[in-house]
């Protein structure tokens, strides 16, 4: 057998191993949110940068440009994705109304993914992402369980679980994150939180703005403006689909 393979079979059996030996599954991590709560604490970062998002709803028209980036810029295969957009009607006809929620992951203060994962994958860097660590990955997802966002996905090619990281490849070149680059309404700001001067500091200061359930209590750093209570009571997990 070739080294590549038996590496590879190493790996696999290693990660079936754990999974025994820890007990965990889907079930088990739900459970634990839910009954014993979360005793490790996520860091947050309150010196430097802090890394935010901000969505002006009264400028976004649905076009999906950002999911479509975000396809591209990560090679998503079909029927998951790191953000997307939901479309929503409301009132009755002939006085309905469409709104467009852009989604992703809501970088959370308080991560629920983070508090869940066993092995340490999914952890919180000094300046507020949320990112997963592919190496340490084992698939069991509990981390997908422990979303109340639904914005955690496991790739059906790698096996391992992803989500928005803001982009952090092109951040730490000095870009933005792609949706926010091909946005063509300039709907999606990003920016650090810690500094008064940038543009989403301002925009939060000068704006009242929203986040996805709120009830959760785990800090998101996803805002919003112009985001009705009545619609963002409506919003669900995404259903999978193909794009």
């Amino acid at each position: 057998m070739p080294d590549d393979e038996k590496k590879q079979q190493k790996e696999n059996e290693t990660r079936r191993e754990f999974i025994k030996r820890t007990g965990v599954t889907v079930g088990v991590a739900a459970g634990a949110v839910a009954l014993s709560g979360c005793e490790k604490s996520a860091s947050i970062a309150t010196e430097g940068i802090r890394w935010g998002f901000l969505i002006d709803l009264r400028k976004c028209y649905g076009c999906k440009a950002c999911t479509i980036a975000c396809k591209s810029e990560f090679n998503v295969p079909l029927g998951v994705w790191r953000s997307w957009v939901t479309e929503i009607e409301s009132e009755e006809y002939p006085y309905t109304k469409r709104h467009f929620i852009p989604q992703l992951c809501n970088q959370c203060d308080k991560s629920p993914c983070v508090q869940v994962c066993p092995t340490g994958a999914s952890f919180k860097r000094d300046d507020g992402i949320v990112t997963v660590d592919s190496n340490k990955c084992i698939g069991c997802k509990a981390c997908i369980a422990g979303c109340p966002y639904g914005t955690r996905f496991l790739n059906p090619v790698t096996k391992v679980v992803e989500k928005c990281d803001f982009c952090i490849h092109r951040v730490e070149k000095g870009l933005v994150p792609s949706c926010v680059n091909t946005c063509p309404s300039h709907a999606r700001v990003f920016g650090d939180l810690n500094d008064p001067n940038s543009e989403i500091s301002k925009l939060i200061q000068s704006n009242p703005v929203q986040v996805l359930k709120p009830e959760m209590n785990t800090g998101p750093r996803v805002y919003y403006i112009g985001l009705e209570n009545e619609i963002a009571n409506t919003i669900k997990k995404p259903r999978r689909r193909q794009l």
